[in-house]
Protein backbone atom coordinates (compact mmCIF):
# COMPACT_ATOMS: atom_id res chain seq x y z
CA UNK A 1 0.00 0.00 0.00
CA UNK A 2 2.81 2.44 0.95
CA UNK A 3 4.55 1.85 -2.38
CA UNK A 4 1.32 2.51 -4.31
CA UNK A 5 0.88 5.79 -2.41
CA UNK A 6 4.47 6.78 -3.19
CA UNK A 7 4.03 5.87 -6.86
CA UNK A 8 0.86 7.95 -7.03
CA UNK A 9 2.72 10.94 -5.58
CA UNK A 10 5.62 10.44 -8.02
CA UNK A 11 3.18 10.26 -10.92
CA UNK A 12 1.47 13.47 -9.75
CA UNK A 13 4.82 15.26 -9.43
CA UNK A 14 5.79 14.02 -12.90
CA UNK A 15 2.51 15.30 -14.29
CA UNK A 16 2.97 18.70 -12.65
CA UNK A 17 6.56 18.93 -13.89
CA UNK A 18 5.43 18.70 -17.50
CA UNK A 19 2.52 21.08 -17.06
CA UNK A 20 4.57 23.82 -18.75
CA UNK A 21 4.92 21.55 -21.76
CA UNK A 22 2.03 21.04 -24.17
CA UNK A 23 0.40 17.63 -23.98
CA UNK A 24 -0.92 18.22 -27.49
CA UNK A 25 2.47 18.04 -29.21
CA UNK A 26 3.38 14.41 -29.82
CA UNK A 27 6.90 13.45 -30.85
CA UNK A 28 9.72 11.00 -30.21
CA UNK A 29 11.06 12.19 -26.88
CA UNK A 30 14.35 10.33 -27.38
CA UNK A 31 15.18 12.72 -30.20
CA UNK A 32 16.07 12.35 -33.85
CA UNK A 33 18.93 11.36 -36.15
CA UNK A 34 20.41 14.32 -38.06
CA UNK A 35 19.95 13.07 -41.61
CA UNK A 36 16.58 11.34 -41.25
CA UNK A 37 12.94 12.29 -40.88
CA UNK A 38 11.88 14.47 -37.95
CA UNK A 39 8.18 14.99 -37.42
CA UNK A 40 5.71 15.85 -34.68
CA UNK A 41 1.95 15.46 -34.49
CA UNK A 42 -0.14 18.23 -32.97
CA UNK A 43 -3.68 17.53 -31.76
CA UNK A 44 -4.71 21.19 -31.63
CA UNK A 45 -5.20 23.73 -34.45
CA UNK A 46 -1.92 25.36 -35.45
CA UNK A 47 -0.10 26.89 -38.37
CA UNK A 48 3.51 27.76 -37.45
CA UNK A 49 6.23 25.86 -35.62
CA UNK A 50 9.66 26.93 -34.43
CA UNK A 51 12.76 25.02 -33.40
CA UNK A 52 14.41 26.72 -30.43
CA UNK A 53 17.97 26.22 -29.22
CA UNK A 54 18.96 26.09 -25.55
CA UNK A 55 19.09 29.89 -25.45
CA UNK A 56 15.49 30.11 -26.63
CA UNK A 57 16.50 31.44 -30.04
CA UNK A 58 14.54 30.39 -33.13
CA UNK A 59 16.91 28.40 -35.37
CA UNK A 60 14.35 26.94 -37.77
CA UNK A 61 10.73 27.68 -38.59
CA UNK A 62 8.07 26.21 -40.78
CA UNK A 63 4.38 25.76 -41.42
CA UNK A 64 2.34 22.79 -40.27
CA UNK A 65 0.17 20.70 -42.58
CA UNK A 66 -3.31 19.42 -41.87
CA UNK A 67 -5.70 18.85 -40.39
CA UNK A 68 -6.22 15.12 -40.86
CA UNK A 69 -8.95 13.25 -39.01
CA UNK A 70 -8.64 9.66 -37.82
CA UNK A 71 -11.63 7.81 -36.45
CA UNK A 72 -9.98 5.33 -34.05
CA UNK A 73 -8.41 8.14 -32.00
CA UNK A 74 -11.25 10.57 -32.80
CA UNK A 75 -8.81 13.40 -33.40
CA UNK A 76 -7.97 16.06 -35.94
CA UNK A 77 -4.21 16.48 -36.09
CA UNK A 78 -1.64 18.70 -37.74
CA UNK A 79 1.90 17.73 -38.67
CA UNK A 80 5.19 19.55 -38.24
CA UNK A 81 7.94 18.20 -40.49
CA UNK A 82 11.36 19.64 -39.67
CA UNK A 83 13.42 16.97 -41.44
CA UNK A 84 15.40 19.62 -43.30
CA UNK A 85 16.87 20.85 -40.02
CA UNK A 86 19.93 18.65 -39.45
CA UNK A 87 22.23 20.47 -37.04
CA UNK A 88 23.05 18.32 -33.98
CA UNK A 89 22.19 19.76 -30.60
CA UNK A 90 19.51 20.10 -27.94
CA UNK A 91 16.29 21.77 -29.00
CA UNK A 92 12.67 22.48 -28.12
CA UNK A 93 9.77 22.42 -30.55
CA UNK A 94 7.44 25.39 -30.16
CA UNK A 95 4.01 25.38 -31.79
CA UNK A 96 2.65 28.91 -31.92
CA UNK A 97 -0.62 29.15 -30.02
CA UNK A 98 -0.20 25.64 -28.56
CA UNK A 99 2.97 25.40 -26.48
CA UNK A 100 6.39 23.81 -26.30
CA UNK A 101 7.81 20.31 -25.95
CA UNK A 102 10.39 19.11 -23.47
CA UNK A 103 13.95 19.42 -24.78
CA UNK A 104 15.08 16.74 -27.24
CA UNK A 105 18.32 15.96 -29.04
CA UNK A 106 19.24 15.77 -32.66
CA UNK A 107 22.26 13.51 -32.65
CA UNK A 108 23.80 10.53 -34.40
CA UNK A 109 23.68 8.64 -31.11
CA UNK A 110 20.11 9.67 -30.21
CA UNK A 111 19.04 6.03 -29.81
CA UNK A 112 22.22 4.54 -28.33
CA UNK A 113 21.21 4.74 -24.68
CA UNK A 114 17.79 3.28 -25.42
CA UNK A 115 19.36 0.41 -27.38
CA UNK A 116 21.77 -0.39 -24.58
CA UNK A 117 19.14 -0.10 -21.85
CA UNK A 118 16.60 -2.25 -23.68
CA UNK A 119 19.15 -5.01 -24.33
CA UNK A 120 20.45 -4.74 -20.79
CA UNK A 121 16.89 -5.47 -19.71
CA UNK A 122 17.57 -9.11 -20.60
CA UNK A 123 20.45 -9.20 -18.14
CA UNK A 124 18.13 -7.78 -15.49
CA UNK A 125 15.68 -10.60 -16.35
CA UNK A 126 18.23 -13.32 -15.60
CA UNK A 127 17.01 -16.29 -13.61
CA UNK A 128 19.34 -18.24 -11.32
CA UNK A 129 21.80 -15.39 -10.87
CA UNK A 130 22.25 -12.26 -8.84
CA UNK A 131 21.63 -9.17 -10.96
CA UNK A 132 22.59 -5.64 -10.14
CA UNK A 133 22.49 -2.28 -11.82
CA UNK A 134 22.06 1.46 -11.48
CA UNK A 135 19.89 3.62 -13.70
CA UNK A 136 18.92 7.26 -13.25
CA UNK A 137 20.24 7.19 -9.71
CA UNK A 138 18.28 4.10 -8.69
CA UNK A 139 19.96 0.87 -7.64
CA UNK A 140 18.16 -2.26 -8.87
CA UNK A 141 19.05 -5.59 -7.34
CA UNK A 142 17.78 -9.16 -7.33
CA UNK A 143 19.29 -11.99 -5.34
CA UNK A 144 19.95 -15.43 -6.80
CA UNK A 145 16.66 -17.19 -7.50
CA UNK A 146 15.09 -20.51 -8.58
CA UNK A 147 18.12 -22.72 -8.00
CA UNK A 148 15.81 -25.72 -7.55
CA UNK A 149 14.65 -25.65 -11.21
CA UNK A 150 13.23 -28.08 -11.95
CA UNK A 151 11.28 -31.25 -11.19
CA UNK A 152 10.34 -34.01 -13.65
CA UNK A 153 6.97 -34.99 -12.14
CA UNK A 154 5.09 -34.02 -15.32
CA UNK A 155 7.42 -35.87 -17.66
CA UNK A 156 7.07 -39.19 -15.89
CA UNK A 157 9.61 -39.07 -13.07
CA UNK A 158 7.90 -37.99 -9.87
CA UNK A 159 10.22 -36.34 -7.35
CA UNK A 160 13.23 -36.47 -9.70
CA UNK A 161 15.03 -33.23 -10.42
CA UNK A 162 17.48 -32.19 -13.10
CA UNK A 163 19.19 -28.88 -13.79
CA UNK A 164 16.90 -26.33 -15.40
CA UNK A 165 18.50 -23.22 -13.93
CA UNK A 166 19.35 -20.12 -15.91
CA UNK A 167 17.58 -18.39 -18.76
CA UNK A 168 15.45 -15.28 -18.54
CA UNK A 169 12.22 -14.78 -16.69
CA UNK A 170 9.61 -14.61 -19.39
CA UNK A 171 7.65 -11.46 -18.65
CA UNK A 172 6.05 -9.88 -15.62
CA UNK A 173 6.10 -13.37 -14.11
CA UNK A 174 9.00 -15.69 -13.32
CA UNK A 175 8.17 -18.61 -15.61
CA UNK A 176 10.35 -19.84 -18.50
CA UNK A 177 8.67 -20.89 -21.74
CA UNK A 178 10.32 -22.55 -24.73
CA UNK A 179 7.95 -21.21 -27.38
CA UNK A 180 8.33 -17.59 -26.30
CA UNK A 181 12.05 -18.08 -25.98
CA UNK A 182 11.96 -19.12 -29.63
CA UNK A 183 10.80 -15.89 -31.19
CA UNK A 184 12.86 -13.91 -28.68
CA UNK A 185 16.16 -15.64 -29.42
CA UNK A 186 15.35 -15.73 -33.13
CA UNK A 187 14.77 -11.98 -33.30
CA UNK A 188 17.88 -11.20 -31.25
CA UNK A 189 20.01 -13.38 -33.52
CA UNK A 190 18.46 -11.57 -36.49
CA UNK A 191 19.55 -8.28 -34.94
CA UNK A 192 23.09 -9.64 -34.61
CA UNK A 193 23.06 -10.90 -38.18
CA UNK A 194 21.71 -7.68 -39.68
CA UNK A 195 23.51 -5.12 -37.50
CA UNK A 196 26.67 -6.83 -36.29
CA UNK A 197 28.93 -3.79 -36.84
CA UNK A 198 26.71 -1.72 -34.53
CA UNK A 199 26.35 -4.46 -31.90
CA UNK A 200 29.70 -6.24 -31.64
CA UNK A 201 31.23 -3.52 -29.47
CA UNK A 202 28.07 -2.60 -27.58
CA UNK A 203 28.95 -2.35 -23.88
CA UNK A 204 26.09 -3.69 -21.77
CA UNK A 205 27.88 -3.30 -18.43
CA UNK A 206 27.13 -6.94 -17.64
CA UNK A 207 29.47 -9.33 -15.81
CA UNK A 208 31.09 -10.78 -18.93
CA UNK A 209 34.55 -9.23 -18.81
CA UNK A 210 36.32 -12.58 -19.23
CA UNK A 211 33.96 -13.94 -21.86
CA UNK A 212 35.24 -14.81 -25.32
CA UNK A 213 31.91 -13.60 -26.70
CA UNK A 214 30.78 -10.05 -27.51
CA UNK A 215 28.43 -8.84 -24.77
CA UNK A 216 25.38 -9.04 -27.04
CA UNK A 217 25.97 -12.72 -27.81
CA UNK A 218 26.97 -13.43 -24.22
CA UNK A 219 23.54 -12.33 -23.07
CA UNK A 220 21.79 -14.50 -25.65
CA UNK A 221 23.94 -17.41 -24.50
CA UNK A 222 22.51 -17.05 -21.00
CA UNK A 223 19.19 -18.04 -22.56
CA UNK A 224 20.47 -20.71 -24.95
CA UNK A 225 22.32 -22.40 -22.07
CA UNK A 226 18.94 -22.81 -20.40
CA UNK A 227 17.15 -23.80 -23.61
CA UNK A 228 19.59 -26.71 -23.99
CA UNK A 229 18.35 -28.02 -20.64
CA UNK A 230 14.77 -28.21 -21.88
CA UNK A 231 15.45 -31.32 -23.97
CA UNK A 232 14.11 -34.42 -22.28
CA UNK A 233 16.89 -36.21 -20.38
CA UNK A 234 15.95 -39.53 -22.05
CA UNK A 235 17.76 -38.62 -25.29
CA UNK A 236 14.56 -38.73 -27.36
CA UNK A 237 14.88 -35.17 -28.66
CA UNK A 238 11.53 -34.08 -27.20
CA UNK A 239 11.53 -30.64 -25.60
CA UNK A 240 9.48 -29.51 -22.61
CA UNK A 241 7.01 -26.77 -23.38
CA UNK A 242 7.86 -24.76 -20.27
CA UNK A 243 9.40 -24.76 -16.80
CA UNK A 244 7.16 -23.07 -14.23
CA UNK A 245 5.28 -23.54 -11.00
CA UNK A 246 1.68 -24.68 -11.43
CA UNK A 247 0.31 -21.17 -10.87
CA UNK A 248 1.64 -17.64 -10.92
CA UNK A 249 3.52 -16.32 -7.91
CA UNK A 250 2.26 -13.27 -6.03
CA UNK A 251 4.07 -9.95 -6.47
CA UNK A 252 7.27 -10.93 -4.68
CA UNK A 253 10.92 -10.74 -5.65
CA UNK A 254 12.16 -13.79 -7.53
CA UNK A 255 14.39 -15.03 -4.71
CA UNK A 256 11.30 -15.20 -2.46
CA UNK A 257 9.53 -17.58 -4.85
CA UNK A 258 10.13 -21.01 -3.31
CA UNK A 259 7.31 -23.03 -4.89
CA UNK A 260 8.33 -26.15 -6.82
CA UNK A 261 8.77 -25.57 -10.54
CA UNK A 262 8.34 -28.32 -13.09
CA UNK A 263 9.42 -29.33 -16.57
CA UNK A 264 6.18 -29.84 -18.45
CA UNK A 265 5.30 -32.32 -21.15
CA UNK A 266 6.74 -31.72 -24.58
CA UNK A 267 5.04 -30.10 -27.56
CA UNK A 268 6.03 -30.25 -31.20
CA UNK A 269 5.99 -26.44 -31.48
CA UNK A 270 8.41 -26.11 -28.56
CA UNK A 271 10.61 -28.85 -30.04
CA UNK A 272 10.69 -27.13 -33.44
CA UNK A 273 11.50 -23.77 -31.87
CA UNK A 274 14.28 -25.48 -29.93
CA UNK A 275 15.71 -26.77 -33.22
CA UNK A 276 15.66 -23.31 -34.77
CA UNK A 277 17.29 -21.68 -31.75
CA UNK A 278 20.02 -24.30 -31.49
CA UNK A 279 20.77 -24.19 -35.22
CA UNK A 280 21.13 -20.41 -35.04
CA UNK A 281 23.25 -20.69 -31.89
CA UNK A 282 25.57 -23.14 -33.66
CA UNK A 283 25.97 -20.68 -36.51
CA UNK A 284 26.53 -17.48 -34.57
CA UNK A 285 28.63 -18.87 -31.71
CA UNK A 286 30.89 -20.93 -33.98
CA UNK A 287 33.46 -18.15 -34.64
CA UNK A 288 33.88 -17.55 -30.91
CA UNK A 289 33.27 -20.92 -29.25
CA UNK A 290 33.28 -23.84 -31.70
CA UNK A 291 32.93 -26.42 -28.93
CA UNK A 292 29.73 -24.84 -27.66
CA UNK A 293 28.50 -24.39 -31.23
CA UNK A 294 28.93 -28.13 -31.84
CA UNK A 295 26.95 -28.93 -28.69
CA UNK A 296 24.12 -26.74 -29.97
CA UNK A 297 24.23 -28.32 -33.42
CA UNK A 298 24.11 -31.87 -32.08
CA UNK A 299 21.15 -30.95 -29.90
CA UNK A 300 19.42 -29.41 -32.92
CA UNK A 301 19.93 -32.54 -35.02
CA UNK A 302 18.59 -34.79 -32.26
CA UNK A 303 15.33 -32.85 -31.99
CA UNK A 304 15.02 -32.22 -35.73
CA UNK A 305 15.33 -35.92 -36.48
CA UNK A 306 12.72 -36.63 -33.81
CA UNK A 307 10.34 -34.19 -35.49
CA UNK A 308 10.90 -35.77 -38.90
CA UNK A 309 10.10 -39.17 -37.42
CA UNK A 310 7.03 -37.77 -35.65
CA UNK A 311 5.21 -35.46 -38.07
CA UNK A 312 2.00 -35.05 -36.05
CA UNK A 313 1.18 -31.70 -34.44
CA UNK A 314 1.56 -32.48 -30.74
CA UNK A 315 -0.05 -29.63 -28.83
CA UNK A 316 0.47 -28.71 -25.21
CA UNK A 317 -2.30 -29.30 -22.68
CA UNK A 318 -2.20 -27.11 -19.59
CA UNK A 319 -3.64 -29.71 -17.19
CA UNK A 320 -2.71 -28.60 -13.67
CA UNK A 321 -0.91 -25.49 -14.87
CA UNK A 322 -2.32 -21.96 -14.72
CA UNK A 323 0.83 -20.23 -15.97
CA UNK A 324 1.21 -19.03 -19.56
CA UNK A 325 0.01 -21.57 -22.11
CA UNK A 326 1.77 -20.45 -25.31
CA UNK A 327 -0.33 -23.02 -27.14
CA UNK A 328 0.12 -22.99 -30.89
CA UNK A 329 0.08 -25.26 -33.92
CA UNK A 330 3.48 -26.25 -35.24
CA UNK A 331 3.65 -25.80 -39.03
CA UNK A 332 5.25 -22.35 -38.80
CA UNK A 333 7.68 -23.57 -36.13
CA UNK A 334 8.69 -26.57 -38.23
CA UNK A 335 9.14 -24.29 -41.26
CA UNK A 336 11.46 -22.03 -39.26
CA UNK A 337 13.38 -25.01 -37.88
CA UNK A 338 13.97 -26.36 -41.39
CA UNK A 339 15.22 -22.99 -42.65
CA UNK A 340 17.73 -22.62 -39.82
CA UNK A 341 18.98 -26.20 -40.14
CA UNK A 342 19.59 -25.65 -43.84
CA UNK A 343 21.30 -22.30 -43.35
CA UNK A 344 23.59 -23.72 -40.67
CA UNK A 345 24.43 -27.05 -42.34
CA UNK A 346 23.51 -26.85 -46.02
CA UNK A 347 21.53 -30.06 -45.58
CA UNK A 348 19.46 -30.65 -48.73
CA UNK A 349 16.64 -32.46 -46.96
CA UNK A 350 16.19 -29.47 -44.64
CA UNK A 351 15.99 -27.19 -47.67
CA UNK A 352 13.37 -29.44 -49.24
CA UNK A 353 11.46 -29.46 -45.95
CA UNK A 354 11.43 -25.67 -45.81
CA UNK A 355 10.43 -25.12 -49.43
CA UNK A 356 7.60 -27.65 -49.18
CA UNK A 357 6.23 -25.97 -46.08
CA UNK A 358 6.63 -22.48 -47.55
CA UNK A 359 4.56 -23.53 -50.54
CA UNK A 360 1.68 -24.69 -48.31
CA UNK A 361 1.25 -21.10 -47.06
CA UNK A 362 1.71 -19.57 -50.52
CA UNK A 363 5.09 -18.10 -49.55
CA UNK A 364 3.24 -15.64 -47.34
CA UNK A 365 4.92 -12.86 -45.36
CA UNK A 366 2.90 -11.70 -42.37
CA UNK A 367 2.65 -8.10 -41.20
CA UNK A 368 1.20 -9.12 -37.80
CA UNK A 369 3.30 -11.85 -36.21
CA UNK A 370 4.52 -13.02 -32.84
CA UNK A 371 5.26 -16.29 -30.98
CA UNK A 372 2.16 -17.95 -32.45
CA UNK A 373 3.38 -17.50 -36.01
CA UNK A 374 7.12 -17.47 -36.59
CA UNK A 375 7.16 -18.38 -40.28
CA UNK A 376 8.59 -14.93 -41.15
CA UNK A 377 11.80 -15.86 -39.34
CA UNK A 378 12.25 -18.84 -41.62
CA UNK A 379 11.28 -16.91 -44.74
CA UNK A 380 13.76 -14.13 -43.97
CA UNK A 381 16.59 -16.58 -43.26
CA UNK A 382 15.93 -18.26 -46.60
CA UNK A 383 15.78 -15.16 -48.81
CA UNK A 384 18.84 -13.53 -47.25
CA UNK A 385 20.90 -16.71 -47.42
CA UNK A 386 23.89 -16.83 -49.76
CA UNK A 387 23.73 -20.63 -49.92
CA UNK A 388 23.19 -22.26 -53.28
CA UNK A 389 20.46 -24.74 -54.07
CA UNK A 390 17.37 -22.61 -53.60
CA UNK A 391 14.54 -23.20 -56.05
CA UNK A 392 14.42 -20.00 -58.14
CA UNK A 393 10.62 -19.83 -58.20
CA UNK A 394 10.39 -20.18 -54.44
CA UNK A 395 13.02 -17.54 -53.80
CA UNK A 396 11.39 -15.15 -56.25
CA UNK A 397 7.95 -15.59 -54.69
CA UNK A 398 9.17 -14.99 -51.14
CA UNK A 399 11.19 -11.93 -52.15
CA UNK A 400 8.21 -10.54 -54.07
CA UNK A 401 5.94 -11.01 -51.07
CA UNK A 402 8.51 -9.46 -48.73
CA UNK A 403 8.68 -6.30 -50.85
CA UNK A 404 4.89 -6.20 -51.23
CA UNK A 405 4.46 -6.55 -47.48
CA UNK A 406 6.96 -3.78 -46.74
CA UNK A 407 5.26 -1.46 -49.22
CA UNK A 408 1.96 -2.11 -47.45
CA UNK A 409 3.53 -1.26 -44.10
CA UNK A 410 4.85 2.01 -45.52
CA UNK A 411 1.40 2.82 -46.87
CA UNK A 412 -0.29 2.07 -43.53
CA UNK A 413 2.21 4.17 -41.61
CA UNK A 414 1.76 7.08 -44.01
CA UNK A 415 -2.03 6.94 -43.61
CA UNK A 416 -1.98 6.71 -39.81
CA UNK A 417 -1.86 10.09 -38.05
CA UNK A 418 0.70 8.69 -35.59
CA UNK A 419 2.66 6.76 -38.25
CA UNK A 420 1.62 3.40 -36.81
CA UNK A 421 2.46 0.72 -39.38
CA UNK A 422 -0.06 -1.70 -37.81
CA UNK A 423 -2.80 0.84 -38.53
CA UNK A 424 -5.96 0.49 -36.46
CA UNK A 425 -5.31 -3.10 -35.34
CA UNK A 426 -4.91 -3.43 -31.56
CA UNK A 427 -4.59 -6.41 -29.20
CA UNK A 428 -2.68 -7.69 -26.18
CA UNK A 429 1.00 -7.00 -26.83
CA UNK A 430 0.48 -4.99 -30.00
CA UNK A 431 3.37 -2.63 -29.18
CA UNK A 432 5.68 -5.61 -29.56
CA UNK A 433 4.23 -6.37 -32.96
CA UNK A 434 4.63 -2.74 -34.05
CA UNK A 435 8.30 -2.89 -33.07
CA UNK A 436 8.70 -6.26 -34.81
CA UNK A 437 7.47 -4.82 -38.11
CA UNK A 438 10.85 -3.14 -38.40
CA UNK A 439 12.25 -6.59 -39.23
CA UNK A 440 9.95 -6.82 -42.26
CA UNK A 441 11.07 -3.37 -43.37
CA UNK A 442 14.78 -3.89 -42.78
CA UNK A 443 14.75 -7.24 -44.60
CA UNK A 444 12.96 -5.65 -47.56
CA UNK A 445 15.57 -2.89 -47.53
CA UNK A 446 18.34 -5.48 -47.73
CA UNK A 447 16.68 -7.02 -50.78
CA UNK A 448 15.71 -3.78 -52.48
CA UNK A 449 17.02 -0.64 -50.72
CA UNK A 450 14.37 2.03 -50.42
CA UNK A 451 14.39 5.18 -48.28
CA UNK A 452 10.76 4.69 -47.33
CA UNK A 453 11.58 1.41 -45.53
CA UNK A 454 14.11 3.15 -43.29
CA UNK A 455 11.84 6.13 -42.69
CA UNK A 456 8.97 3.86 -41.69
CA UNK A 457 11.26 1.92 -39.35
CA UNK A 458 12.16 5.23 -37.72
CA UNK A 459 8.51 6.26 -37.54
CA UNK A 460 7.84 3.07 -35.56
CA UNK A 461 10.51 4.10 -33.05
CA UNK A 462 8.96 7.58 -32.98
CA UNK A 463 5.58 6.04 -32.19
CA UNK A 464 6.88 3.89 -29.35
CA UNK A 465 8.69 6.79 -27.69
CA UNK A 466 6.01 9.45 -27.79
CA UNK A 467 4.48 10.12 -31.20
CA UNK A 468 1.27 8.39 -30.18
CA UNK A 469 -2.20 9.22 -28.89
CA UNK A 470 -0.99 9.37 -25.28
CA UNK A 471 2.05 11.57 -25.95
CA UNK A 472 4.01 9.14 -23.76
CA UNK A 473 6.89 6.76 -24.10
CA UNK A 474 5.86 3.09 -23.91
CA UNK A 475 9.28 2.10 -22.48
CA UNK A 476 10.05 2.24 -18.77
CA UNK A 477 12.74 4.72 -17.79
CA UNK A 478 13.22 6.08 -21.32
CA UNK A 479 11.61 9.10 -22.91
CA UNK A 480 9.01 11.47 -21.51
CA UNK A 481 6.27 10.38 -19.12
CA UNK A 482 7.35 6.74 -19.41
CA UNK A 483 5.26 3.95 -17.82
CA UNK A 484 5.43 3.92 -14.04
CA UNK A 485 3.31 0.88 -13.20
CA UNK A 486 4.23 -2.04 -15.50
CA UNK A 487 2.85 -5.49 -14.74
CA UNK A 488 6.21 -6.70 -13.49
CA UNK A 489 6.73 -8.52 -10.22
CA UNK A 490 10.12 -6.96 -9.53
CA UNK A 491 8.84 -3.43 -10.06
CA UNK A 492 5.84 -4.14 -7.88
CA UNK A 493 7.74 -5.90 -5.09
CA UNK A 494 10.91 -3.85 -4.60
CA UNK A 495 11.12 -0.60 -2.63
CA UNK A 496 12.02 1.65 -5.57
CA UNK A 497 9.47 4.07 -6.94
CA UNK A 498 10.71 3.92 -10.53
CA UNK A 499 10.11 0.62 -12.35
CA UNK A 500 12.96 -1.52 -13.64
CA UNK A 501 14.23 0.31 -16.75
CA UNK A 502 14.17 -0.27 -20.47
CA UNK A 503 11.08 -2.43 -20.88
CA UNK A 504 8.40 -2.08 -23.57
CA UNK A 505 4.85 -2.44 -22.25
CA UNK A 506 2.19 -4.24 -24.26
CA UNK A 507 -0.17 -1.40 -25.17
CA UNK A 508 -3.90 -0.93 -25.64
CA UNK A 509 -6.62 -3.17 -27.02
CA UNK A 510 -8.06 -0.15 -28.82
CA UNK A 511 -6.47 3.08 -29.98
CA UNK A 512 -7.39 4.89 -26.76
CA UNK A 513 -7.75 2.37 -23.88
CA UNK A 514 -4.14 1.80 -22.74
CA UNK A 515 -3.74 2.25 -18.99
CA UNK A 516 -0.53 2.52 -17.01
CA UNK A 517 -1.70 0.19 -14.24
CA UNK A 518 0.18 -2.71 -12.67
CA UNK A 519 -2.95 -4.85 -12.37
CA UNK A 520 -3.69 -4.68 -16.08
CA UNK A 521 -1.42 -7.40 -17.46
CA UNK A 522 -3.26 -7.27 -20.78
CA UNK A 523 -2.29 -3.61 -21.26
CA UNK A 524 0.86 -3.05 -19.26
CA UNK A 525 2.87 -6.26 -18.93
CA UNK A 526 6.42 -6.57 -20.20
CA UNK A 527 7.66 -9.68 -22.05
CA UNK A 528 10.83 -11.00 -23.65
CA UNK A 529 9.26 -11.39 -27.10
CA UNK A 530 8.21 -7.73 -27.21
CA UNK A 531 11.55 -6.68 -25.76
CA UNK A 532 13.53 -8.46 -28.46
CA UNK A 533 11.51 -6.61 -31.09
CA UNK A 534 12.36 -3.29 -29.43
CA UNK A 535 16.05 -4.23 -29.35
CA UNK A 536 15.94 -5.06 -33.05
CA UNK A 537 14.15 -1.82 -33.94
CA UNK A 538 16.77 0.28 -32.15
CA UNK A 539 19.79 -1.79 -33.21
CA UNK A 540 19.45 -0.65 -36.80
CA UNK A 541 20.13 2.93 -35.77
CA UNK A 542 22.93 2.64 -33.24
CA UNK A 543 25.82 5.01 -33.93
CA UNK A 544 29.13 3.20 -33.67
Amino acid sequence: MLKQIILSVVTLISTLSISAQSTNIHLNSLGFLPDHNKTATISEPCEVYNILNTDGEVVFTGKTTGPRYQKDVDQKVWNADFSRFTKPGEYTLEIEGVGKTAPFNIAADAFNLAAKTSMRGFYLWRCGAEVDGTFNGNHYHQNVCHLEDGYEDYIGNKGVKHDGTGGWHDAGDYGKYTVNAGITVGVLFKAWDHFKPQLENLNLDTPNATSKLPAFLEEIKWETDWVLKMQYPDGSGRVSHKLTRVNFSPFIMADKDHEKRYFTEWSSAATADFVAMMAMAARYFQPYDPVYAQICLEAAWLSYNFLRDNPEDKGFVQGDFKTGGYQTSDNDDRLWAAAEMWETTGDKSSLDDFEKRAKTIDFRIDENWDWGNVSNLGMFTYILSSREGKTPGVEKAIKRNTIKNADQLVEKANKDVYSRALGSTYFWGCNGTVARQTINLQVANRIKPKEEYINTSLSIIDHLFGNNYYNRSFVTGLGNHAPMHPHDRRSGADSIEEPWPGYLVGGGHTATDWVDEQESYSHNEIAINWQAALVYALAGFISK
